[in-house]
Formats: structure tokens, C-alpha cells, sequence
């Protein structure tokens, strides 16, 4: 178990500490829900999670096998809709090393989309996640 605190700062800006490093990012809530948008708002933060698990979860996979993925990268596009307020959409872009045979990259890209993120995720969000190289 992982233990998270957060603090309001006001502003509709939030400073949350991960307990066990002591790291801490900012939220802020988006210029177009009343906000600054000088960082991450929550639900850039989810979709941030998505696409960084994704990868995370290929770099483990890879390692276990001795795949090299150095330089892997990835881009995700977030699309909020309304009615209620929510993350719709979103587009994951990763690009994959071309080192890898067909075997080896088809393999990785199921094991990426078997991420934990991806499981929590509300079925009702549209997710297309798109390898390139």
C-alpha cells in the first residue's frame, strides 16, 4: 500500500507528497474550468498515468526477456466531454525502438495494453492506443 497526501493550496491548486519518497507534484485545474493551468490538472494526470504505465509495463516485460526498449517514447491526448465533466478520449502514441523483430514487438504491445492503469480505467472512456515506429 502506497499512502498519498494532499494538500489545497488555494487558487484551485493542489500539493500532493508521495509518503515513501517524499516527492511532490502540483495540481492545478484547467483555464477552461476555472483554473490557471500553470500544471497538471487531475485529469491530465490520469491520462499521464495511463500512457507512463503502459510503457513502464513494456520496460519490465523487456527486461525480463533482455529486449532492449532504450528510446522508447510515447505522447497521450487527452478529450474531456460533458455532461458530466470527464475524460472521453484518450489517444496514446508510443514508438517503439526498431531493434525489435515482429515477435518481439508484437509480444511487448500486448503486455503494454495489460497495464494496471488500463484495467482501472471507466469502460466508458474511448482509449485507442497506437504503436509507431
Amino acid at each position: 500500500m502506497v499512502r498519498i497526501e494532499a494538500k489545497y493550496e488555494n487558487g484551485l491548486r493542489c500539493t500532493a507528497t508521495h509518503i515513501p519518497s517524499g516527492k511532490q507534484i502540483i495540481t492545478d485545474a484547467p483555464i477552461d474550468n476555472h483554473g490557471k493551468g500553470e500544471s497538471f490538472s487531475p485529469t491530465d494526470l490520469l491520462a499521464t498515468s495511463m500512457l507512463t504505465c503502459i510503457m513502464t509495463i513494456i520496460g519490465i516485460r523487456a527486461e525480463k526477456k533482455k529486449i532492449d526498449v532504450n528510446g522508447m517514447s510515447g505522447s497521450v491526448e487527452k478529450t474531456m466531454t460533458t455532461n458530466p465533466r470527464r475524460v472521453g478520449r484518450l489517444e496514446i502514441r508510443i514508438k517503439l525502438p526498431n531493434n525489435l523483430d515482429l515477435k518481439e514487438l508484437n509480444w511487448l504491445k500486448k503486455e503494454g495494453c495489460n497495464c494496471p492503469v488500463c484495467f482501472s480505467i471507466n469502460k466508458t472512456m474511448d482509449v485507442d492506443i497506437i504503436f509507431h515506429d
